[in-house]
């Protein structure tokens, strides 16, 4: 018999706020991280999601105000994700059988902005060290770079590591920034949308890129006496290797991902009660999306899509949505998808249109990304 596996803990930096509760109060709100900000300097503003560096060195001071932790030996990256999983480690035990998980798609790609040779720290081998050794981690740190499903294959790796008896518990931090390079190699597929992104909407067209550090604690080792507890109940990734940038037209990898997590999950289509998408904002993925929850027959399950509050932030955009997704269930309401407003998709979605009290205690996370890869998580509440 399988250890169950849990969730237990978890936290979040974005433009929304540097903890859970403040983002999930802005969440309530209505409020969006997407404004126009100007970050290449020879082309225009565009809609994205960016912390602010000024709040960031604040609160990056506020909580590692001390001589060997100078706020100039780290990189904005490095800051968000610092402070993403200072509280966890704060409140759990590292021990020699912790893993150390980081989910990230570019790391410190900023790094090679004007550079003739290339630094050690754009390494995302060195980024990993860098933060576990920060932390006192004692077991050599596992990195996750898998595209855009990074985030929700972070978890799935802490799942089977624990499970196949590698580790005991683990932490897993997610985290990608906006830089230059990212905005350029979207741009370069004509992917950012004008505006505030609209997933799902007829008239979407394109992401609004945005950026986010996430962590949480993932453990076999169960007490009962947590504020809340999640229970990782099934994951799949598959790849259907259908383009280097383009999502399969009929779903194929997504479906199966969610065809899989589903049934090592044990539960059926109608038991269910909330989708956390992917949900771009491109024409294609969106698309494809809504083929493969219909093949799955999960139409009628209420579903969003939190781009239009984070944007996109890559590697950090599974693990942060998983979170919210949490924090739904935990307040028992499900949020809209923003933005949205007319069915853009041939295929029917119960879309999310504003604030609904709901009880929440199956969660299907799903991503997509580069490279024909999809993953899906179900979550239970327990």
């Amino acid at each position: 018999m399988k250890k169950e596996i849990y969730i237990t803990d978890y936290n979040c930096v974005t433009p929304l706020g540097f903890n859970v509760d403040s983002n999930w109060n802005a969440l309530l709100e209505g409020q969006s991280g997407v404004a126009l900000h100007k970050i290449i300097d020879n082309q225009e503003a565009f809609y994205a999601s960016m912390i602010d560096t000024e709040k960031l060195n604040d609160e990056f001071t506020r909580f590692f105000d001390s001589a060997q932790n100078d706020i100039h030996n780290f990189t904005r990256l490095e800051k968000m994700l610092l402070l993403s999983l200072q509280p966890l480690v704060e409140k759990h035990t590292v021990s020699e059988s912790t893993a150390f998980i980081l989910s990230t798609t570019k790391g410190n790609i900023s790094l090679l902005k004007n550079q003739t040779e290339l630094p050690e720290g754009v390494y995302l081998s060195k980024l990993a060290e860098k933060i576990a050794y920060f932390f006192g981690f004692k077991t050599k740190p596992i990195i996750v770079s898998n595209a855009c499903v990074s985030g929700v294959m972070a978890i799935s790796v802490a799942k089977n590591m624990i499970q196949a008896g590698k580790y005991k518990d683990a932490f897993v931090i997610a985290g990608d920034e906006l830089s230059e390079f990212v905005i350029s190699g979207f741009n370069s597929f004509q992917a950012i949308g004008s505006g505030p992104c609209k997933p799902y909407d007829k008239n979407r067209n394109g992401i609004n890129i945005g950026e986010a550090a996430a962590a949480a604690y993932i453990t076999s080792m169960s007490t009962g006496n947590e504020k809340f507890r999640f229970k990782v109940l099934g994951d799949s990734a598959v790849n259907d290797a259908n383009h280097i940038s383009g999502p399969s037209r009929t779903g194929d990898g997504l479906y199966a991902s969610i065809k899989n997590t589903m049934t090592e999950a044990k539960v059926s289509p109608e038991q269910i009660d909330f989708i956390s998408a992917h949900g771009t904002a491109t024409l294609y993925n969106d698309e494809m999306e809504a083929i493969a929850f219909n093949r799955m027959d999960l139409q009628n399950i209420p579903l969003n899509s939190m781009k239009g509050y984070y944007g996109h932030c890559l590697g950090a955009s599974g693990l942060l949505e998983s979170i919210i997704s949490m924090e739904s269930a935990l307040h028992s309401t499900l949020l809209p998808s923003k933005n949205f407003e007319e069915t853009g998709v041939t295929q029917p979605l119960n879309i999310i249109k504003e604030n609904k009290t709901a009880d929440i205690k199956y969660i299907l996370k799903t991503a997509s990304g580069f490279g024909g890869c999809n993953a899906a998580v179900v979550l239970e509440k327990c």
